[in-house]
């Protein structure tokens, strides 16, 4: 097949673009007879010495990683040059990594778009600043839905959220996962370990939990806060410090910075033991979950939970919501609590910082849990599904 890839996400630093980069990376190494050409706004020179993929660069105004944001949202004229650019080659099928940059290609041939969960649908006030924001997202995942001939997601977890709150038909979605990249293992450097902690803001010496992700509302850390501040005042875990780790700015999306930071600001208890780190380069992202007592994922719904199996291959175990796709994706490696409920949240965190068996006991299952995830299989996955698509008899109503 000729597969056109739309790859204007390939630049992006949150959970789908890693989900493009390390998707298709893998992709272009499997042993197929399938040539790729990939759709751009910005240059992918690292791309095209590859002898099966063609790079397309397309002029724009403005890249899609700036534009098809929360906050923002991208020129028609710009998606009119992307559609234009895709029609001028003779494909046999598109794929869509990410439903963020959508834009209409041609019906010639079946498209897969990527919809890696439903969490603005099932918690829209939590993901869009303002009605504006919430009503572009609307229309777009509609239009894209309705122009594509299969769903890709990344959970069954996700794939049942995506049915309840978008309304996709389950016959019309199929299923892959997300990996964490090799280079998140473990090590046992404690000078590489202490520099990464001091270029991250991090005191030396002291147990800490370690929350990686964009501060959203979504992911519940005033929650997490809270069960936090609730253990501290019942005398425990008095030595234990967190670590926050994401972009303040949340890049373009809802962000709840300010409101966590003056959180921690006015609390006496939570003062000196909490730690904005803010954005955090991969090499020393691996360092730190290296030295984490444990990862915490306390988000109403995930997707999938990228930086739960990136914790995992460095041998942390998971402090985690009990919600949405974390169950499936950390299994045995995980401390499970209510995100709803403070008292679970805290009497979670008491046993995972107190209880040093159980917590040893996690972090050996979670390298073993992170083996079982690849990029490679979700390459396998992902092209399995597109040759499915292009074989398949078109069908009438996809969704």
């Amino acid at each position: 097949m000729k597969i056109g890839i739309d790859a204007t996400c390939w630049r992006n630093n949150r959970g789908f673009g890693r989900f493009t980069r390390d998707t298709l990376t893998a992709l272009f190494q499997l042993d197929s007879p399938h040539y790729y050409y990939l759709f751009t706004d910005q240059p992918l020179m690292e791309l095209e010495s590859i002898s099966n993929v063609e790079v397309v660069q397309v002029k724009t105004s403005r890249p899609t990683t700036e534009a098809a944001v929360a906050d923002s949202n991208r020129s028609p004229v710009d998606m009119l040059r992307m559609s234009r650019a895709v029609s001028r080659y003779a494909l046999d099928a598109f794929f869509f990594p990410a439903v963020y940059s959508w834009y209409p290609v041609s019906r010639r041939f079946p498209t897969m778009l990527t919809v890696m969960d439903a969490i603005a649908e099932h918690y829209p006030e939590l993901i869009f600043p303002g009605w504006r924001s919430r009503l572009l997202w609307t229309l777009k995942i509609k239009g894209a839905i309705w122009a594509s001939d299969r769903i890709l997601t990344i959970s069954n977890a996700a794939k049942e959220e995506i049915i309840e709150y978008i309304g996709v038909n389950p016959e019309a979605i199929d299923v892959t996962s997300c990996a964490p990249n090799p280079r998140f293992h473990v090590i046992g450097d404690k000078v590489l370990i202490d520099d990464a902690k001091v270029r991250a803001k991090l005191p030396l010496d002291v147990p800490f939990i370690v929350f990686v992700g964009g501060l959203a509302p979504h992911k519940n850390l005033h929650g997490l806060l809270d069960g936090f501040e609730r253990a501290l005042s019942q005398g425990r875990v008095q030595d234990l410090h967190f670590a926050l780790v994401g972009d303040f700015t949340g890049a373009g999306f809802f962000s709840n910075y300010e409101s966590l930071y003056d959180r921690v600001r006015c609390s006496s208890m939570l003062r000196e033991r909490v730690h904005f780190s803010g954005y955090v380069p991969d090499e020393d992202l691996v360092a730190i979950y290296n030295s984490a007592l444990a990862a915490a994922m306390p988000s109403y719904s995930e997707g999938f939970g990228l930086p739960a199996v990136e914790a995992m291959a460095c041998g942390a175990p998971v402090l985690s919501s009990d919600r949405g796709s974390l169950p499936e994706v950390v299994g045995d490696a995980g401390l499970y609590f209510d995100p709803f409920d403070i008292e679970s949240i805290s009497a979670a965190l008491i046993e995972m910082v107190e209880n040093t068996s159980l917590r040893e006991q996690l972090a050996h299952s979670a390298v073993s849990r992170a083996g079982q995830f690849s990029w490679e299989r979700v390459a396998r996955l992902t092209l399995q599904h597109l040759e499915a698509m292009h074989e398949r008899e078109k069908p009438e109503t996809s969704v």
